[in-house]
């Protein structure tokens, strides 16, 4: 059923009496309402309406597993472009973490173009004695064993980064999960646990407010958002090369046309270059793309590269799910 899908889409194509988009386009975002991905998300939405021909577009949010669920459900529609996938670096990080995951990145989508990149920050509870990133070093390395470091759940921004710090650092920590940002920055906030790496979307209002200690960011470069730009980067405080953000793309299902996916993807380039969608994003911390990676092609390659990234990081640390 889906090869002759593909077949009657790629033939009305052709023979132009395909016109995109004639109906209501959905973008499923893996992930709960109100969360970070889902905010770009429907900002994005937004954003790419108009040079889509003033288009009905809906988000269909569908959580679980890490954003697996979501992602799998796209690649399984129906490849006419009505059915679009907005989710983060998941994507390149659920072939390692998942053992019996139900779709293949790099084999079972079209790549529409890169959106954004999103910080992280390296923060701890309030009551922490550490006040800069030299002395959490100290207190790391004097607490050997006794330290947690929680995260967002399995897969998510705040596992990875998190992952890759103690992996770097060669620190002994145990992982708190929870399910979800929430209720992790909650026992955060109240020093049931003692750091965290997350997003800025998710620290920068608390940092500001001064509810927990901030001790450097994961960018190469040291962020121009006011409140985080005395923030060193783990790079220069001595972790050479660290380098973690939370990027968003858009896909689609594995044989929609060319012609919609090349639609597709100059509605988004006109998106990123919206003020409105652009201010939005400033105010959450993410910093839209504006390299090359906002072209297909380019996408999938970054893609490809990120997994090499991840999975012996992942294989490593033996954090599977089933």
């Amino acid at each position: 059923m889906k090869k002759l899908l593909i077949a009657c889409a790629a033939a009305f194509a052709t023979t132009g009496a395909f016109a995109y988009p004639e109906k209501t386009v959905t973008i499923v975002v893996p992930f709960a309402a109100g969360g970070p991905t889902d905010k770009v998300a429907r900002d994005f939405a937004e954003a790419v309406r108009k040079p889509l021909g003033n288009a009905t577009i809906v988000i269909d949010n569908v959580a679980g597993a890490g954003g697996t669920l979501g992602a799998a459900k796209v690649a399984k529609a129906a490849p006419d472009g009505y059915t679009l996938l907005l989710t983060h670096v998941s994507m390149a990080t659920s072939p390692a973490l998942y053992r019996n995951l139900q779709f293949k990145p790099l084999d079972d989508f079209e790549f529409a173009g890169l959106v954004n990149e999103v910080p992280m920050t390296l923060v701890g509870r309030p009551t922490l004695a550490a006040n800069s990133y030299a002395e959490l070093v100290t207190w790391i390395n004097a607490n050997k064993g006794k330290i947690n470091i929680a995260n967002a759940g399995l897969g998510s921004a705040s596992h990875l980064c998190g992952m890759l710090f103690q992996s770097v650092l060669k620190a002994d920590m145990t992982p708190v999960p929870y399910k979800g940002t929430a209720p992790a920055m909650n026992d955060l906030l109240g020093g049931q646990v003692d750091i965290m790496c997350d997003q800025t979307t998710n620290t920068t209002g608390q940092i500001e407010g001064g509810k927990i200690k901030a001790y450097a960011v994961t960018t190469t470069k040291r962020l121009a958002i006011p409140s985080l730009s005395k923030l060193p980067t783990l790079d220069e405080a001595g972790l050479k090369g660290f380098n973690v953000t939370i990027w968003h793309g858009v896909y689609a299902p594995k044989g929609t046309p060319k012609a919609v996916i090349d639609k597709v993807n100059a509605a988004l380039k006109v998106a990123l270059k919206d003020p409105g969608f652009i201010k939005n994003q400033e105010s959450l911390g993410a910093v839209i793309v504006t390299d090359a990676r906002s072209n297909p092609a380019d996408h999938k390659k970054f893609v490809s590269d990120e997994i090499n990234k991840w999975s012996p990081i992942i294989k490593a640390n033996g954090q599977y799910a089933d």
